[in-house]
């Protein structure tokens, strides 16, 4: 199964960057993950939605071809990033590729909570009407203390390690059932 993974952290050291570098090579054997970079992405502007920037059009095609996509988001004052909201932004226009696309959501922070607060904002937006994406339902994944769980590259918390398997164990069963559905 092909999944593009969205990662709404910029920041070249990003613990989000490493949760989805760390998942892209745990679950190779079972998932092809594709870690897609949107910091090039120019903010959503109407007046240029008509001649797509290559930017945008490199992501939507990404998405389009994929069978599902994992939103790894950290949480910036309680809420989504601003680069993770104008991904979305451009990917609810146009062709609308999210209508339908299965989502995965996963994230962390350095706080105790996770990304609880952005994980439920994003969940909102991914069912609004531009978008409409099936979310894989009741597997939640809000790593806290994640400076606490990682060394330089890898997720070595035993416990989330041992959670974060049976997810994606539980999301590779649902993306499975999505696809025979369409």
């Amino acid at each position: 199964m092909r999944v593009i993974a969205i990662v709404g952290s910029i920041r070249k050291e990003s613990y989000n960057l490493k949760l989805a570098q760390y998942m892209k090579d745990r679950y190779q054997n079972k998932l092809d993950i594709e870690i897609t970079n949107i910091r090039n992405l120019p903010l959503y502007n109407e007046d240029i939605e008509k001649e797509t920037p290559e930017a945008v059009s490199q992501l939507i095609k990404r998405v389009k071809e994929a069978d599902a996509v994992l939103w790894v988001t950290p949480e910036y004052n309680y809420s989504i990033t601003g680069v993770l909201k104008n991904a979305i932004d451009w990917l609810s226009r146009g062709e609308k590729v999210m209508l339908g696309k299965p989502s995965w959501i996963v994230g962390a922070s350095m706080s105790m909570m996770g990304s609880i607060r952005a994980q439920n904002h994003l969940r909102d937006i991914l069912i609004s009407p531009g978008i409409s994406s099936p979310l894989l339902p009741g597997n939640e994944v809000y790593i806290g203390l994640v400076h606490e769980k990682f060394n330089e590259t890898d997720l070595v918390h035993e416990p989330t390690i041992a959670y974060l398997d049976k997810v994606a164990a539980n999301f590779i069963t649902w993306l499975e059932q999505q696809v025979r559905k369409n």
